[in-house]
């Protein structure tokens, strides 16, 4: 009897650990869902299109609209894409093909969905050279990239162009420029490094060029080893960039308070539109624990003002620079735009089939969420979604309600 008691004792004891042991299993591998309260999580990457988010938060505005929000600097964007898939992050500063080439398999595993909130951003991004190109290549010379590129493959084997995700804003302009110079995307090496780190790579020669936002274009110029070939408002003037992109769960059960931050990061965004403003603003975010990057470089592209290296002197862009607002055209987030970027990736190769183009950006896309924040900040909301578009160097017409006829003219 008495041993039978032990054993029991000892039954049970097994059981104790077992439902402890797969208990702490759920809880280190199951996401946290989000907490009414709680303070909102909005990661960015250090880029000077991060302003809105950063300066939201400076100028007090989150706390205007009752919201209580920590804003992170993160390290790359698979890492903002992780954080905002597991709830560690509520929401971030993002590449706004982000979700749609997560979802898509592209950028991380297939039917994984991260929402687009709003728009922050249109412009502001360069393709830039290494000096080794320097006097053969000058800016917006689109006809002398290939021969010059090829001569390069021909002395040293192997010509490497960086990007910062697959499938991502920087990645799409790449492939594009590639693709307006002339030159096969398969003759040359790309590669993956997180914005901050492009300068560094480009010094030990790790690329001969990167697409990348401000100010690392800027950066590579005042460092005197790169100089900007091409902006990307060139290729496509006010094209989408960065978006407010927000966790699932977090949209559904939070979205009031998303409401709130959306209302604080527009209000951010018309502040930035000023340029009055962007001194000030340059002055913030080139501070270490935002984009620890000189101000005045900073300053100089957000102005529109855009030293090109390379003895090239200045361009100044007086209505196609950066811009976060613009009257509310910059903020709307478009399905047209999504389905530009699902065909981007048929076109480049990342995927063998098109996507159900439409039934994805309905999916990912918040639009109606928007137009209730806009309306109630009386906010113009654009009419021109999926309405036929060209970007400014390809004329290629682009029918979001027929991307498959696009497909079969465009170049690739």
């Amino acid at each position: 009897m008495i041993q039978t008691k032990k054993n029991r004792g000892t039954l049970f004891t097994t059981l104790m650990l077992v439902v402890c042991v797969v208990l702490f299993s759920s809880f280190k591998t199951n996401p946290k869902p989000p907490i009414a309260g709680e303070p909102i999580k909005l990661g960015f990457i250090p880029l000077t299109d991060c302003s809105p988010i950063v300066m939201a938060k400076e100028l007090g505005l989150f706390k205007k609209y009752g919201v209580e929000v920590v804003v992170t600097k993160e390290t790359s964007w698979a890492n903002v894409r992780d954080k905002i898939l597991t709830g560690e992050l509520d929401g971030a500063h993002c590449l706004y093909t982000m979700p749609f080439s997560v979802y898509t398999g592209v950028g991380g595993k297939a039917g994984s969905e991260m929402k687009i909130a709003m728009m922050l951003n249109v412009n502001g991004q360069a393709i830039t050279l290494s000096n080794d190109f320097c006097g053969k290549v000058g800016f917006k010379q689109m006809n002398k990239v290939t021969p010059v590129v090829a001569a390069k493959l021909k002395a040293e084997k192997e010509v490497t162009f960086a990007m910062t995700f697959p499938g991502g804003t920087h990645d799409l302009w790449l492939r594009n420029w590639m693709s307006l110079a002339g030159l096969n995307q398969k003759a040359v090496k790309i590669i993956t490094i997180p914005p901050p780190q492009m300068v560094a790579n480009m010094k030990v020669g790790n690329m001969d060029g990167y697409c990348v936002g401000e100010p690392w274009g800027g950066v590579a110029v005042k460092q005197g080893i790169g100089f900007t070939q091409i902006a990307s408002q060139d290729i496509w003037k006010d094209h989408p960039e960065k978006a407010l992109v927000v966790n699932k769960e977090f949209s559904e059960t939070r979205r009031e308070d998303l409401k709130k931050v959306m209302k604080a990061i527009l209000e951010a965004c018309i502040w930035l539109d000023n340029p009055a403003n962007r001194k000030k603003a340059a002055a913030i975010i080139g501070k270490a624990p935002y984009v620890n990057a000189p101000a005045d470089v900073i300053e100089g592209r957000l102005m529109g003002d855009y030293n090109l290296g390379c003895n090239q002197g200045t361009e100044v862009y007086d209505k196609d620079y950066m811009l976060f607002y613009k009257g509310g055209t910059v903020n709307y987030p478009r399905k047209s735009y999504a389905i530009w970027a699902m065909a981007q990736f048929v076109r480049f190769g990342y995927l063998k089939e098109e996507p159900n183009y439409k039934a994805i950006a309905d999916k990912l896309i918040m639009q109606d969420l928007y137009e209730e924040v806009a309306k109630s900040m009386k906010i113009k909301i654009p009419t021109d979604d999926m309405k036929p578009f060209s970007l400014t160097m390809d004329k290629t017409v682009f029918n979001p309600s027929n991307p498959s006829a696009y497909l079969k003219v465009v170049k690739h």
